[in-house]
């Protein structure tokens, strides 16, 4: 039996671990017998995807994210259009693609599910000329993704810090949505565009989202007084905002969402700029990856 091409992108600085011990790590837990090894490291934002590209165009049949959603997200579009299978080992802040499919988070264990080869066919969508495949959104997670990719506090701890910061001062904003068709207009503190359950840390705002249905999940979360915040964090960490009174959640094919001026977004939590009107739409079952055996 012939072995695969593999290549492990290696992004130095995701959710601030050392990873130059990653390589060996990999070559004593890697199984042999059927794949062939190499090894890249990014050395600035964008490389993940300029590597990926290359090595997609060439021999290289799988092509492993070591590293968080944003590394993830780079790596997976060049994936994507090459008809090349991705794999992931979460080094993020978050996590939230690989806790949803239940992608270990040690290290090792990540790379047994890469033996075992599980390839599974997930649903990815677009956000104006972006690709996304976790989570994109607006409002107040957008805000906190721009502050928070400047701040060298890393990990959940820094972004629970910064958030706390940030809260106080936030002011929610009106949204028309469009969502197969149908109109909505709502003042919200977040607009999020959920393919998976989670942001990541097992934060779940969609708790009923699945990557194999063809459906985004368009959660509303409304504005609220300040006190209620921590029943907010308590049902999106025991994943009950399909049940809440804050959290309003609509499934959609194709979304559109106008507001009232230019701003924040993040897509797979890496922030971005982007004008008034957003034009969302789901790619079903148009990217293969190595998972456990996924139910959807």
């Amino acid at each position: 039996m012939s072995k695969s091409n593999i290549l492990f992108i290696i992004n130095p600085i995701s959710g601030g671990k050392n990873k130059l011990k990653i390589p060996a790590l990999i070559d004593a837990h890697l199984d042999r017998s059927k794949y062939n090894p190499n090894f890249s490291f990014t050395e600035y934002v964008g490389h993940a995807s300029e590597i990926a590209e290359e090595a997609a165009s060439k021999n290289f049949d799988i092509i492993v994210a070591v590293g968080g959603d944003g590394t993830i997200n780079e790596i997976a579009t060049k994936v994507m259009q090459q008809n090349k299978i991705l794999g992931i080992i979460p080094f993020g802040s978050g996590n939230g693609l690989a806790r949803f499919l239940k992608i270990p988070m040690k290290t090792v264990a990540a790379i047994k599910v890469i033996n075992n080869c599980n390839v599974e066919v997930i649903d990815t969508a677009r956000f104006n000329d972006k690709c996304f495949f976790n989570m994109a959104g607006m409002g107040f997670d957008a805000h906190i993704s721009s502050v928070f990719a400047g701040n060298k506090s890393r990990g959940l701890t820094g972004y629970l810090k910064l958030g706390l910061t940030e809260v106080l001062n936030y002011k929610p904003q009106v949204y028309q949505l469009s969502i197969d068709g149908v109109e909505y207009e709502r003042k919200a503190f977040v607009v999020s565009i959920a393919n998976s359950s989670q942001y990541g840390n097992n934060a779940h705002i969609a708790p009923q989202a699945s990557v194999v249905d063809g459906l985004l999940d368009v959660c509303v979360v409304k504005e609220f007084p300040m006190y209620k915040l921590p029943v907010l964090a308590y049902e999106m960490l025991s994943a009950r905002t399909d049940r809440s009174k804050i959290v309003e959640i609509i499934k959609g094919k194709n979304i559109k969402i106008k507001r009232s001026q230019d701003d924040a977004i993040h897509i797979d939590g890496e922030p971005f700029f982007m004008g008034k009107e957003l034009d969302i739409s789901i790619k079903p079952l148009s990217l293969n990856i190595i998972a456990p055996n996924y139910e959807s």
